[in-house]
């Protein structure tokens, strides 16, 4: 049945139809090859517009067991352009149909056909070997530390046991057994709703009801990852984003209601008394989460397409999927939360460091020239408090500096910033997302104001137009491609006047010699070496 909508597969052809989807048709091992062979996309250098979704139509595993499933990694987030084409959205526009799609719900309706339990399989089937969760490829994502194989690509719905308000989060779930999976959702602050939700079950004595969806549709996956208010149903904002209400159904053996449309559904309780011991398992803040006891899951029922398509995500050390598919909605949120609800003037733009540090922890804000101080620290206490995990290192710059170059950075903190005036210690912040080792009971951070503050010389580059000129010869010439990051030409920064132009233009006119006879004429005599002209004859 189809939908106005795309669920996972029609994701997945559209995705093939616009260039974004590598097919591999060769036998890969899901436990020592899909993930690592993804993973180079990442690692070996290639720009973010270079990447893609992949699709693997000949698994097998370790043991050598075939599967006749198919595997889909990066097919949400490789790139933001290959999340725009999920979300419905230009690049550019992501941020504001998230906001949009906040502000407007549309609630989900009763599908009459369900999809996603076109095969289902409960009871004492569940228990045999290849019958339960493993009857699935699922990937092993960082070989060589991870205990198991991971759901990773989930959309994981509880309820709240009082007021029944769903929640849909994005946790993983190790399999422990054909019928029993570990599911680790945080529990710090700013984490899981669905861990709110256990506390909730546990003080009743009373094992939650979970479903675990994968390969839902790209509308309905977008929302695991984003934080949305408290109490705000994350299907309603899929609706929107979809355009219109997602179709749900009553799962089979558990009292939630999942997407109709989704790939695979894992129906089951989460024991509140008893947790197991789970992990280790390459985490997204980019080292190895080492063993924690988290949520033990018994499976009632796994229901699913009769051809479905598993779908994986590639998470860890970042960039990676799971850093994209955050990294482009907080970004403008963050914007929007400075400018439009704390009204922080001069604000340009947020950006949150993504290679190896995962988007929270180091975030820079743009200012425009100008802007005055006080604002400026009001925009770096409110990037540092929206979100407990985000804002541990913010960092304001001026309009000129390209916050994705960290050479630019650097420069700015270098000289436009004075650490005893520009630098303020966060100290007592609660512990955000990272490796536990060695962690204390709180955190600290810093906030450092490296905006240009006054009038500088210009930056010791040639000027635009000459870069422009050399670079039509250079590819002329056939030299090697050029990675061009800003800043690439020289340009003012306020201290240059009408003289200096007029010397300059003289210079690749070739008439320097003119400007020799203008400065013999104002020879001094009683100075030292290095004086300023300024200082003998005035800033004119």
């Amino acid at each position: 049945m189809t939908t106005s909508y795309p669920d996972f597969q029609e994701h997945l052809a559209n995705l093939e139809a616009h260039g974004l989807l590598t097919r591999i048709d060769r036998p890969i091992n899901k436990d020592t090859e899909l993930h690592p062979l993804v993973r180079w996309q990442f690692q070996g250098g290639l720009a973010e517009s270079q990447r893609k979704a992949f699709l693997f139509t000949n698994v097998v595993d370790g043991s050598g067991r075939r599967y006749d499933i198919s595997v889909a990694v990066g097919a949400f987030a490789a790139s933001a352009e290959i999340y725009a084409l999920g979300m419905g959205a230009t690049v550019e526009n992501i941020g504001a149909k998230w906001i949009e799609c906040m502000a407007n719900p549309i609630a989900p309706v009763r599908a009459d056909a369900a999809p996603c339990q076109e095969v289902v399989i409960a009871g004492d089937t569940l228990r045999e070997p290849g019958n339960g969760i493993d009857r699935f490829p699922v990937p092993v994502s960082t070989p060589g530390y991870d205990a198991s194989p991971y759901l990773a690509a989930t959309v994981v719905t509880t309820t709240d046991p009082e007021t029944g308000v769903r929640n849909m989060g994005t946790y993983r779930a190790a399999l422990k057994a054909p019928d029993r999976l570990g599911v680790r959702m945080a529990t710090r602050v700013g984490g899981a709703g669905g861990y709110l939700h256990w506390q909730k079950y546990r003080e009743r004595g009373e094992a939650m009801p979970c479903a675990i969806v994968v390969g839902a549709p790209p509308a309905v996956l977008f929302t695991g990852p984003q934080k949305l208010p408290v109490g705000q149903d994350e299907m309603g904002v899929a609706g929107a984003i979809a355009g219109a209400p997602i179709r749900i159904v009553a799962a089979k053996t558990v009292d939630l209601e999942v997407p109709a449309d989704a790939e695979i559904v894992v129906e089951g309780l989460i024991d509140t008394e008893l947790l197991e011991p789970e992990g280790p398992f390459g985490e997204s803040h980019g080292h190895v989460a080492l063993e924690d006891f988290n949520m033990s899951m018994q499976i009632t029922a796994i229901t699913c397409k009769r051809e479905p398509v598993f779908a994986s995500i590639m998470s860890q050390v970042t960039p990676s999927e799971s850093s994209v598919l955050k990294r482009v909605a907080y970004e403008p949120l963050f914007l929007a939360h400075l400018r439009d609800e704390l009204k922080i003037k001069g604000i340009l733009g947020v950006t949150m460091h993504e290679a190896l540090s995962n988007i929270r922890p180091v975030i820079f804000l743009r200012f425009a020239d100008g802007t005055a101080r006080d604002e400026v620290w009001r925009g770096l206490h409110g990037a540092a408090t929206l979100q407990a995990q985000c804002g541990r290192i913010v960092i304001a710059v001026s309009e000129d500096i390209d916050p994705h170059n960290l050479d630019a950075i650097f420069w700015s903190l270098a000289y436009r910033s004075r650490p005893a005036e520009d630098l303020e210690i966060v100290r007592d912040r609660k512990i955000g997302h990272g490796p536990k080792s060695g962690r204390g009971k709180s955190d600290s951070g810093f906030l450092v104001d490296a905006t240009r503050k006054h009038a500088m010389p210009p930056l010791a580059l040639p000027g635009k137009i000459y870069m422009e000129r050399a670079r039509e010869i250079w590819n002329e010439l056939g030299l090697p491609e050029l990675q061009v990051r800003s800043p690439w030409h020289g340009y003012s920064l306020g201290d240059w006047n009408e003289t200096w132009e007029r010397f300059a233009q003289q210079a690749v006119a070739g008439r320097w010699v003119e400007n020799g006879a203008e400065t013999y004429a104002r020879r001094r005599a009683g100075i030292t070496p290095e004086t300023p002209v300024r200082e003998i004859e005035g800033d004119d």
